[in-house]
């Protein structure tokens, strides 16, 4: 096979066919073939559907001519291969089976299962695929027959330009993972939402307090309209986020809040007041600095309220290993959720193999500890193109969450960047939208948008005042 884009073959596994991909890269690639390895890149436990389907969907866009999978029976694969059309994909355990796979059927996908087939089994069951043709117009017919299913299926857009490099490593699958992303969705880097941005604080068109301190109270200033915003994303895990000193909030409301105190001035009673208000009113979380989990991890000990905590916080900018560290240790403090900024400098230079892996350094501490892990892009900083490319990494290194910001940058989230990263991970994460949300219209904006959480504590100014109740007013910091 030549090495141009007519002769490409597209080659992934899930965490079986791992080691297994590995030998047929480089045998290929020895061979003069351009291989395109889009995954799984290490032996962590992975989906196999969600690699079969990206292998099968390049041959379909004609980014590949031919397609290799590799899971542990090779049969999963198989199937969801199938799915796509345009794709015959077809299972060898052995060479005939193999040379009948292209000869009878016209095969342009191959599965394996590395459970079953030695290495040098499976590289001659890859030669012979490759190597055979289907020429007897007999099984041209049948093939016809089978493409003939696919006539009321809709077909993914032929792929031309997208740039690959014949002897590609994991930094490069990473780019093409994020092209794949960006020229499947063309439109997904214009204005998503009209203008693209939400209106900001005190924006004449919404709901917002006549004169706003940033105070982080709305959550029992203004509950009716906290009720609407949330309404239809509680089902699936929106929060909202409140401040220290916060009034008495009805129960429905208080379970989706995230309390939050991230100043660096933050005293322990202060801490203490935090955690007793979120036991009292039954909140969701207290977000704190790491140096106050063990605190709040005690204070809250049999209360329903879970501990979150940050790293790598605000900047993003120190060494993964320490993310790393900072996240394990906070876990054994008592922390729950974990959200961490990416090192955003990096993600600017381009260095996106360096982001993966920061952002995967966390996240396997997290499911090792239980723990949802929740990644913070700062938005504000980005170009659409690497908000989205941040999010493409997130989901690949198995996060829960993109996030839009840290409230410590020049701004919050809008309700373009919402539906730009929900759409960005394919709606397969969850996406928390924090600060710069103006009013309840705005908000509404991100939920629809596709945000599973709301960070108010810049300033969501989108709940009426308790029916009766007061609670303290004056101007509190912004937590994040």
């Amino acid at each position: 096979m030549t090495a141009g884009a007519s002769g490409r073959v597209v080659v992934a596994s899930d965490h079986g066919g791992f080691a297994l991909k590995g030998a047929l890269v480089r045998h290929l690639r020895g061979r003069g073939v351009d291989a395109l390895d889009v995954g799984t890149h290490s032996a962590d436990a992975c989906d196999y559907p969600l690699f079969a389907r990206a292998a099968a969907e390049a041959v379909a866009t004609g980014q590949a001519s031919r397609g290799i999978v590799i899971d542990g029976a090779g049969i999963g694969s198989c199937m969801v291969a199938n799915k796509v059309p345009g794709v015959r994909a077809g299972m060898a355990f052995d060479v005939a089976t193999a040379k009948n796979a292209r000869e009878h059927n016209d095969a342009n996908l191959l599965t394996l299962g590395a459970g079953y087939l030695d290495e040098k089994t499976a590289l001659a069951i890859v030669d012979t695929f490759l190597a055979t043709d289907c020429t007897v117009d007999r099984h041209k017919r049948r093939v016809a027959m089978i493409d003939a299913l696919d006539r009321d299926r809709p077909r993914l857009p032929m792929k031309t330009s997208l740039p690959m490099a014949s002897n590609a490593g994991d930094g490069e699958a990473l780019v093409r993972a994020i092209t794949q992303v960006l020229t499947q969705n063309p439109g997904l880097v214009a204005a998503v939402l009209g203008s693209g941005a939400a209106p900001g604080c005190g924006s004449a068109g919404g709901a917002a307090c006549s004169t706003c301190t940033g105070c982080g109270h709305c959550v029992s200033k203004r509950t009716d309209e906290v009720r609407a915003v949330v309404g239809s994303a509680a089902a699936s895990g929106a929060r909202v986020s409140s401040q220290l000193g916060v009034g008495a909030v009805p129960a429905d409301v208080a379970k989706l809040i995230d309390h939050t105190l991230l100043r660096p001035d933050a005293t322990y009673a202060e801490i203490d007041k935090l955690c007793d208000e979120a036991a009292k009113f039954g909140f969701a979380s207290v977000c704190v600095n790491p140096v106050h989990v063990k605190r709040c991890a005690q204070k809250l000990a049999g209360a329903a309220p879970v501990v979150c905590t940050v790293v790598g916080f605000p900047l993003g900018a120190t060494p993964r290993e320490n993310k790393a560290l900072e996240a394990r240790r906070a876990m054994r403090d008592g922390a729950r959720e974990i959200d961490m900024v990416i090192a955003i400098g990096a993600l600017k230079s381009g260095d996106l193999e360096y982001v993966y892996e920061d952002i995967r350094a966390v996240a396997e501490v997290c499911r090792e500890g239980r723990a949802l892990c929740k990644v913070i892009i700062e938005t504000a900083l980005l170009t659409d193109e690497e908000k989205v490319a941040a999010c493409v990494l997130a989901k690949r290194a198995r996060a829960d969450f993109v996030k839009t910001s840290t409230g410590f940058a020049k701004g919050g989230a809008t309700a373009h960047d919402v539906a730009l990263m929900a759409r960005a991970v394919d709606f397969k994460l969850r996406v928390k939208a924090s600060g710069g949300v103006g009013s309840a219209a705005d908000a509404q904006k991100m939920i629809e948008a596709g945000a599973s959480r709301i960070g108010a504590s810049v300033g969501v100014k989108i709940a009426q005042e308790a029916r009766g109740e007061k609670s303290a007013g004056g101007k509190a910091a912004a937590a994040y």
